[in-house]
């Protein structure tokens, strides 16, 4: 998934900046390389790349892919796995916007 929004001033307080190297958000996930390679394949988490095309994981990219993890472990297909966490991502935005909407609100624009 691309970035949500636009970037505060501060970076610590950024949860799209990409902050953690392919071998550290492995490691922060107990997963392999491979994992967050395959989770980019299956189009769940895009990797921002450095000016070196090393990829670049945000903590939102992280999270989703915790989740994606603690599917895979219950036994789910990774493309599985992908899918389910993409299309609760569609139902939790659905949900926000009819919330809006029955408050008589305009919907805010999803997040970019």
């Amino acid at each position: 998934m691309p970035p949500r929004s636009t970037r505060p001033t501060d970076k610590f307080d950024d949860d799209d900046y990409p902050a953690y190297t392919m071998g550290r958000a492995a490691d922060m996930l107990g997963a392999s390389p491979a994992f967050l390679r395959a989770l980019g394949e299956n189009r769940l988490i895009t990797p921002l790349r450095s000016d070196g095309g090393h990829r670049r994981y945000s903590r939102y990219q992280l999270r989703i892919a915790a989740r994606a993890r603690e599917l895979v472990d219950q036994g789910t297909k990774i493309e599985d796995a992908c899918r389910i966490v993409i299309l609760e991502d569609q139902l939790e935005e659905a949900q926000r916007i009819n919330e809006e909407l029955r408050a008589g609100r305009t919907p805010a624009p999803p997040a970019a």
